[in-house]
């Protein structure tokens, strides 16, 4: 049976990428720089017609793009692109081109990395803590004009690297101006939670008020996750983490554990019930759990608490 023209193609590799869309074969087989209005005049020199279905890419891609007249599909979202932003995606994250996308005006890059470039780096260890590589599309970063004279001039050294015949000291180069190039995005989103401060701050009071709500007198749910406040949220955790934790100083967690605790006072304070009877009515499976993370949140156990406040 011929397979569907939304059947998931899975690139393990850039030179699978390049290939799919017609572009030159990648000068490194682990890393690629794509300028995306040139890639744009070879496919229509070439008469290649847009690819639609979607696929999943098993690498990195860090990306700039400007002046897409319609939507592109990363993971289930819809994103116009038609402001220039910087957005980021792990391995395993879906794309696909609306069919009534117009590329005519497009311009930007986009740089593509497979894991394995940094497999003996220290970079492949932290690769992680760059979590804006887990955000979502609505969360890309918005680049003011001297932050984007900055990643240009560090892409263009990265490009002149990355087109050089490869030699013993390619790949060391390549990973050092790859690991600058993320720190400054690092930099630059931690400047826009503290910026662009009404969308930031509007997150943040709706994240109070749900926190207060969850754990309101008379309430008695489940133990509330990060997730589950992100989800309420519509963010990613990642971004609801390092937007609190810039505004605040504290995690996702921290707030939770901190609203939790205060509504333990609360019950050991104005009720008669027990201590396993209080870890319970705040969810806890283990009480256990809920004594070990009250003293070491407030340096008493929950009995010694209740008999500090008679």
């Amino acid at each position: 049976m011929k397979p569907s023209s939304q059947a998931f193609q899975v690139l393990a590799t850039v030179t699978d990428y390049t290939r799919l869309y017609g572009l030159p074969a990648p000068a490194h087989p682990l890393l690629t720089l794509i300028d995306l209005r040139r890639s744009r005049e070879l496919g229509q020199a070439a008469g290649a017609p847009p690819v639609t279905a979607p696929v999943i890419l098993q690498f990195y891609s860090v990306f700039l793009k400007r002046g897409l007249n319609g939507p592109l599909y990363y993971g289930h979202q819809p994103y116009d692109f038609s402001e220039g932003v910087l957005g980021f995606s792990a391995p395993g994250q879906v794309f696909r081109v609306d069919e009534s996308l117009d590329i005519s005006g497009v311009s930007g890059w986009m740089l593509l990395f497979h894991p394995d470039l940094l497999a003996r780096y220290p970079l492949g260890q932290r690769i992680a803590d760059y979590t804006f590589f887990s955000y979502d599309v609505h969360e890309a970063l918005h680049l003011s004009a001297q932050e984007e004279q900055s990643l240009d001039s560090l892409l263009h050294s990265l490009k002149l690297e990355h087109e050089r015949p490869i030699d013993a000291f390619s790949q060391d180069v390549l990973v050092s101006q790859l690991e600058v190039l993320l720190n400054y995005a690092n930099r630059y989103y931690h400047r826009q939670f503290l910026t662009r401060r009404t969308p930031a701050h509007d997150l943040l009071t709706r994240f109070e008020a749900l926190l207060g709500a969850y754990f309101a007198p008379g309430n008695q749910l489940p133990l509330p996750t990060v997730h589950y406040f992100a989800e309420a949220l519509h963010v990613s955790p990642a971004y609801l983490g390092d937007m609190l934790r810039t505004l605040t100083g504290q995690t996702t967690q921290q707030h939770i554990h901190h609203s939790l605790i205060e509504k333990a006072k609360q019950l050991l304070l104005t009720t008669s019930l027990t201590v396993n009877e209080t870890a319970f009515r705040l969810g806890f499976e283990y009480p256990y759990y809920f004594s070990r993370l009250f003293k070491s949140k407030t340096g008493l156990s929950p009995a010694a608490f209740r008999f500090s406040a008679q």
